[in-house]
């Protein structure tokens, strides 16, 4: 067996511009089906962290103004609270505004909270601190910036002491830097930052004195144990509709539930795809069978020789294949370690954690094998069926 290798490496060293081409067009074929599967995979987890970051908790509580123009108020909050299941709920309040320091003016997003709103949301104090009791209970003029925002006005981080004057029912406020965070969609936003505001954080009782909004946008809720979130979600609602006084509609939606949709989303167009991208690998097959009857039209008298000397059929078709089977493994493999490498490299230059499953690499790399094999067939076939004498004839 290791004698008819050693053949095909020497067969295929002969023809090294046509070998390494053929090896170049199924190294392409496997890198696009291995970088696909990464970048899908690095997404997937960039886009459940970034979620989990904005994720607001399992679960949101918000009044449905499709059907009723009631809003969710503090004793709607006070009976969320104290439902068993549930170890906290905040009000959150957002608007779409501007920011504007040191004479420029950016997009933003403003987030009303409460002082205990990093329980809920992803909130990583970088510098300074965050909200007290004593800030929403004061109506205070202070806020957390974004880090991503701090960057845009004064190119560093730590502008705390700063500041800012936020939008707020057309009117500008002026507000205090009390803490700098890195929140949730940091990653979103150096993709899409033209596209995708940052974020800043004022206390909710401001923002409701400020602003025309009389009630919370939403309540979000963590629940003690996230397998228990559509349970937790269904006491809430009928809670509020027996007890709430504002006689509101209301809606519940388990954020945990809408990731796993999201995930199965992305499952699916990662596969259509890695099944589009798969297509060269056929392509790459055919390109193996050409060469293979190329490979047996030029050496019809050499096989004829070595059937002429004491070759079986067994002989010439293993050697054949075993050609085949080399431009495929070394191709396949080529492909998914550059396939493999550029996906780290884009990983890294989006601050992305690459992910990649070898039992994925090795499965493709298997499947490039086999057709190539499979493809290879009818060539090694047709060199084993001639006939000795009929191929000395040949010129």
């Amino acid at each position: 067996m290791s004698g008819t290798f050693l053949c095909a490496l020497k067969n295929l060293g002969r023809k090294r511009s046509r070998t390494i081409l053929t090896i170049f067009s199924i190294a392409i074929g496997v890198m696009s089906v291995t970088l696909i599967a990464a970048i899908s995979a690095a997404g997937k987890n960039a886009v459940n962290a970034e979620l989990d970051g904005l994720g607001i908790g399992a679960v949101t509580v918000s009044a449905d103004q499709k059907i009723s123009s009631a809003a969710l108020n503090e004793s709607e909050l006070r009976m969320i609270e104290t439902l068993s299941g549930v170890d906290s709920a905040t009000p959150i309040m957002v608007e779409s505004s501007r920011a504007a320091m040191r004479g420029l003016v950016a997009d933003t997003m403003i987030w009303g909270i409460g002082s205990g709103a990093e329980q809920v949301i992803s909130l990583n104090s970088l510098y300074g601190d965050l909200f007290s009791a004593l800030d929403i209970a004061g109506n205070a003029r202070v806020c957390l910036i974004d880090s991503s925002v701090a960057e845009a006005f004064y190119h560093r981080e730590n502008i705390v002491g700063k500041k800012v004057r936020l939008l707020l029912d057309g009117v500008f406020e002026e507000f205090e830097v009390i803490g700098i965070v890195e929140s949730g969609g940091n990653i979103l936003q150096g993709i899409m930052g033209d596209y995708l505001p940052s974020f800043v954080y004022i206390p909710f009782t401001s923002m409701r004195e400020l602003s025309s909004k009389s009630g919370f946008d939403q309540i979000a809720v963590k629940v003690k144990r996230e397998e228990e979130a559509e349970q937790v979600g269904e006491k809430i609602l009928e809670v509020l509709k027996q007890n709430s006084p504002s006689g509101g509609v209301f809606r519940v939606q388990n954020i945990a539930q809408q990731k796993d949709r999201l995930n199965h989303l992305l499952d699916i167009v990662t596969v259509i795809l890695s099944l589009i991208a798969g297509i060269s690998l056929i392509v790459s097959g055919l390109g193996i069978m050409t060469i293979m009857l190329v490979s047996v039209s030029e050496r019809t008298r050499e096989i004829g020789i070595k059937k002429s000397i004491g070759a079986s059929r067994k002989n010439i078709l293993f050697e054949f294949i075993a050609e085949a089977l080399l431009i495929s493994l070394i191709g396949s493999a080529a492909g998914a370690g550059a396939g493999c490498f550029l996906a780290w490299l884009g990983c890294m230059a989006f601050h992305m954690e690459l992910s990649v499953s070898p039992v994925f690499i090795l499965t493709c790399i298997f499947i490039s094998v086999v057709i190539g094999v499979a493809f290879s067939a009818y060539p090694a076939m047709s060199a084993a069926r001639l006939n000795p004498v009929d191929a000395l004839r040949t010129e």
